[in-house]
């Protein structure tokens, strides 16, 4: 076993991977850049060597900085996580003439699957089922296009050398085609340096399934079952379940050996990620190999029992696999959600800012949290948004998907837009619990997981005004304690009135609606109770909290909520999914203009990618104005309204500060608005 590795990457896959080196004994070396100099990963680390500024590009894939850093430090060996240089088989190649162990598959494996276009020529000489598609090496779009108009729409256009959705465009009819393939060229240029691009059929109600393959040089390979990954958003995993739902016996082998056997079809050694998509008919075809641990592989091992990266620095020392097929149990389920900070809401645009406050679950054989920062770190615009995974497991899907949905109300988050509501929303949904499930989950179950529909407020919004009616109470009786004047008539919190009714006038704002809620404070004997007022309609409340539990009796209906509040803003997390309310305070309007003009903002740092627009040209509403690149990310800036684009003030590759103005927008006013 080596003495000591370097880790080629940063944030939480990083410290993951130190968590098993340290306890194998084995002394660990991190590297960082200008942004991560009091990085988490940073500090467990046994030593860290500095390789460069902030972006990726000039520290974290420079193969020779991080070579040089183990050299220096006498590391025996280099695990390179996920991302970064992790498929990059000419760092491979530079590791062993440097005679470091590169803890990975060999050059050959990661040369073959590097191509998707490749990877799929081998696997039909080696009879793996495959998707219909061209992936050949004309790249003219004249041919791409015709192998798209045999197939028929809709298509699937994917970066031959790419990975996390990137370079990826679903396209649903020929007038699409020329746009989509563009995008797509444009985005894996940018992020692969390849802008080689296969198109294949894409599948209208598949699963994304995958296999977790496991090889030794000794001829010795297993797979570790599978996990679902269906649901998605941008080609990217939301949340993923081991093993998968529905599946049999039969069809867990036959997917299992069709994995090995991809696998051994390029003479591959250490941890793989064979995936597959899966119809509903239980026919599945090969979609592409990742030559690398997966994000999502925490589900793997609590299902399994293993530890993956242990079995890494196995194989990778020459070792035989810890485990054979037949040694090997599947127990109980996992689920492993993906924490970003991103506004769901807005189309998953990545958020960066202070980690003002970060409050985890409490980690237990049930929950595990996989995680590269802590409270005060920042999340820049520089890497990928995650924060965390939340790994949850017990002995069934429902008792699993239980924990999983307590585990996010007791996630607490401020100083960035996390998924968290989102995360919450989808795992209570229906159709989630019920296990229909493809990877069309999200876009088809919009409405149930995002609350587009008009909620129905007659239980949330009283629970929601009776909170800061009782949290304001509780604040009263804690000044009151530290004041010399406990009993002085200002620390009181009952909206006493001379004369009248003690009231309080809330204002609280759901999806864009103000309601006016008029709590009025009664008393019964010794008891305490509310009267709501909600337009017209009165609500016979009483309540008790503790911590972030409180339970209500509302009506005679007795309930209880889990309650998040940051600011003036509430989260109130219900069997149903999670309800969310603005308080609104007198001195907090908006006073916006009205006068039709205006400039359209960068929502972030990035790069001006294409301008797609003229000066005094005439637009139309959600027509595509910009794209920009932020956070491995293409954002397309559209037209709010119809109207005039007056003034560009950047041109096509240039860096745009994030809140910097774009371009000056003119609001095109109708009849009725210019009288």
């Amino acid at each position: 076993m080596f003495n000591k590795i370097l880790i080629a990457n940063r944030g939480e896959i990083a410290c993951r991977i130190m968590k098993t080196a340290k306890r194998m004994g084995v002394l660990t070396v991190a590297v960082y850049s200008d942004a991560d100099k009091d990085a988490l990963h940073v500090h467990m680390a046994d030593e860290a060597i500095y390789i460069g500024p902030s972006p990726s590009r000039e520290s974290y894939l420079l193969g020779d900085k991080v070579i040089a850093a183990a050299i220096k430090t006498g590391a025996q060996a280099i695990h390179p996580g996920y991302g970064f240089l992790s498929e990059n088989a000419d760092f491979c190649r530079a590791c062993a003439a440097n005679n470091i162990t590169f803890i990975g598959p060999p050059v050959a494996a990661i040369e073959a699957m590097g191509s998707k276009s490749a990877a799929k020529n081998i696997m039909e000489k080696a009879n793996v089922p495959l998707v219909p598609g061209y992936h050949g090496d004309d790249q003219s779009s004249t041919i791409i296009k015709k192998a798209a108009d045999d197939m028929g729409y809709p298509v699937l256009l994917k970066a031959t050398a790419g990975g996390g959705g990137k370079g990826m465009r679903q396209v649903w009819s020929e007038q699409e085609f020329e746009e989509g393939l563009a995008a797509a060229k444009r985005e894996a240029m940018s992020s692969f340096g390849d802008d080689t691009m296969l198109v294949e059929k894409y599948l209208t109600q598949p699963r994304h399934v995958e296999i977790q393959v496991f090889c030794d040089n000794h001829d010795n390979a297993v797979y570790l079952f599978e996990r679902d990954c269906s649901v998605q958003r941008r080609h990217q995993k939301v949340i993923e379940e081991a093993p998968a739902f529905g599946m049999s016996e039969e069809l867990r082998a036959q997917m299992g050996e069709s994995a090995i056997k991809s696998a051994q079809a390029i003479g591959y050694q250490g941890a793989g990620t064979v995936e597959f998509l899966l119809d509903f008919d239980g026919s599945f075809y090969f979609m592409e190999m990742n030559t690398r641990l997966q994000v999502e592989h925490p589900v793997t091992e609590l299902i399994s029992g293993q530890d993956l990266v242990e079995w890494q620095l196995r194989v990778a020392a020459g070792e035989k696999l810890p485990k054979t097929q037949q040694q090997l149990v599947l127990n109980g389920h996992a689920f492993e959600a993906r924490i970003y900070a991103e506004d769901a809401n807005n189309d998953f645009l990545p958020a960066t800012g202070k980690l003002t406050l970060l409050q985890t679950p409490i980690e237990s054989e049930h929950v595990r949290i996989d995680t590269g920062v802590r409270q005060g770190d920042e999340v820049s615009v520089y890497y990928d948004p995650m924060i965390a995974k939340l790994i949850v497991w017990d002995e069934s899907r429902e008792k699993a998907l239980k924990r999983l949905t307590k585990a996010l109300t007791e996630y607490r988050i401020n100083g960035v837009t996390t998924n968290i509501d989102f995360l919450y929303n989808l795992a209570t949904s229906k159709p989630f619990i019920e296990e229909d499930i493809d990877t069309g989950f999200i876009e088809k179950n919009h409405e149930v997981i995002f609350h587009d529909t008009q909620q129905v407020l007659k239980n949330e919004l009283p629970i929601a005004a009776l909170f800061l009616v009782l949290s304001n109470k509780k604040k009263a009786q804690q000044n009151a304690l530290q004041s010399t004047d406990p009993y002085s008539p200002w620390h009181n919190a009952d909206a006493w009135r001379l004369n009248e009714a003690h009231t309080h006038t809330l204002v609280l704002a759901h999806n864009e609606t103000h309601y006016t809620v008029e709590v009025e404070q009664k008393r019964h004997a010794s008891d305490t109770y509310y009267l709501i007022n909600i337009n017209g309609e009165q609500f016979d409340c009483q309540g008790t909290m503790t911590n972030d539990i409180i339970v209500v009796n509302i009506n005679g209906h007795r309930s209880q909520a889990t309650i998040s509040c940051n600011e003036n803003h509430i989260s109130i997390y219900r069997e149903n999914g999670v309800f969310n309310f603005s308080h609104i305070l007198p001195d907090c309007g908006q006073h916006e203009s009205d006068d039709g003009h205006g400039g359209l903002t960068a929502p972030m740092n990035g790069t001006m990618v294409s301008v797609l627009v003229s000066r005094g040209e005439n637009v139309s509403k959600d027509q595509p104005l910009v794209i920009m690149e932020a956070m491995k990310m293409e954002h397309t800036i559209k037209a709010p309204s119809d109207g005039i684009v007056n003034e560009i003030f950047f041109q096509a590759g240039e860096m745009v500060d994030g809140g910097a103005e774009l371009l000056a927008f003119s609001q095109q006013l109708n009849a009725d608005d210019a009288s």
